[in-house]
């Protein structure tokens, strides 16, 4: 195992932007940076022996400033939405950034943790990543220190484990947003890659996607993935859900969680054959078939579109914060945040 360091462009204070790479003796190689914390490369092996990069991304760090889809970086303090931007805890209202309709989407577009340049250090199969965040920031309570590790091992799997800590009762809900194409981040529209979700029910959203607090069975719905199909089966299905979503952009409930590493998801792509199966500690995943993806120019001058990549964003269910039904993502104090998402090649 070896991790290389290089330079990835410079954040606008004139800090150095930096881009570490893990390889493995199986010809894996993930490539991730400072700058949002994000995973930019994965290079992985398929049947035949041939190496793909498989996320979507850019070359320079300074693209990630912009990203309006969220390649690959870590979203935080809180993932996903929260209803009319405010939320209450032990009796005081706190209001964050309105930015998505009435909404909060990703705690802040331009200030989030996806935006800032994170402390590294590298070890010997991994780089681990921390951030300091002042009490009150972007309306969010508690002077908070958050971690992510990406680790590689032998067996092609690339391990996240997320760790935060705060002096106050928070918001704590953590994720990555990298978009996977299992033939190659250049190779198009993903439709054809097959899902498998340990998920027999998943949240319905209503107006703007916010959740309506129900958990519903996906039985007999386009939302069923417990048995393998083609992400483009049931995408076009003329359902309340899937116009409210564009398709699907949706989070689903993981079979029996826990809180231990159960394996929620296996996609294998039509022409590659490369598999992937995913694992997490957490009770949710916010499965994006990238609907809305700008076209727009990414790595080695690929052309990015809609539904040319998916997300498995691992989460607390997105304005759980509103719905006490819901597993909390209330940490501070003596509870602290930690968690573990695994995406393992074969």
């Amino acid at each position: 195992m070896a991790v290389e360091k290089k330079e990835f462009g410079k954040y606008p204070d004139g800090r150095d932007m930096t881009l570490y790479t893990i390889s493995n003796g199986k010809g894996m190689q993930v490539s991730v940076s400072n700058m949002g914390a994000a995973l930019v490369r994965l290079l992985a092996p398929d049947g035949r022996g041939r190496t793909d990069d498989v996320v979507l991304g850019y070359d320079r760090g300074e693209e990630y400033l912009k990203n309006g889809c969220f390649f690959g970086v870590v979203i935080g303090p809180n993932a996903n939405r929260i209803g009319n931007a405010s939320f209450c805890i032990d009796g005081q209202e706190y209001q964050i950034d309105v930015n998505d309709g009435v909404n909060n989407l990703h705690s802040h577009m331009d200030r989030g943790y996806h935006k800032l340049l994170w402390d590294a250090q590298a070890g010997d199969n991994s780089v681990t990543f921390t951030l300091s965040d002042r009490d009150g920031n972007l309306g969010f309570p508690g002077n908070k220190k958050v971690s992510v590790t990406y680790s590689l091992d032998e067996e092609n799997g690339l391990t996240l484990h997320y760790h935060g800590v705060s002096d106050k009762p928070t918001v704590l809900n953590l994720t990555n947003h990298t978009y996977f194409n299992l033939d190659g981040h250049d190779s198009g529209n993903m439709e054809g890659h097959e899902l498998w979700l340990a998920a027999a029910q998943y949240t319905p959203a209503g107006p703007g996607c916010i959740p309506t607090g129900e958990i519903l069975s996906v039985s007999g719905t386009p939302m069923d993935f417990t048995q393998a199909k083609k992400i483009g089966r049931d995408i076009q299905a003329d359902t309340q859900q899937l116009r409210i979503g564009n398709g699907f952009d949706h989070n689903w409930v993981i079979d029996g969680w826990d809180g231990t590493l159960r394996h929620f998801a296996t996609v294998k792509a039509p022409v590659s054959g490369r598999v992937m199966k995913a694992y997490t500690t957490l009770p949710g995943v916010q499965f994006y078939a990238g609907n809305s993806i700008s076209e727009q120019t990414g790595k080695n001058g690929a052309v990015y579109r809609a539904r040319d990549g998916f997300c498995l964003e691992t989460q607390y269910f997105p304005d759980s914060v509103h719905h006490p039904q819901f597993p909390s993502c209330i940490f501070g104090g003596d509870r602290e945040y930690d968690s573990v998402t695994v995406y393992r090649f074969e």
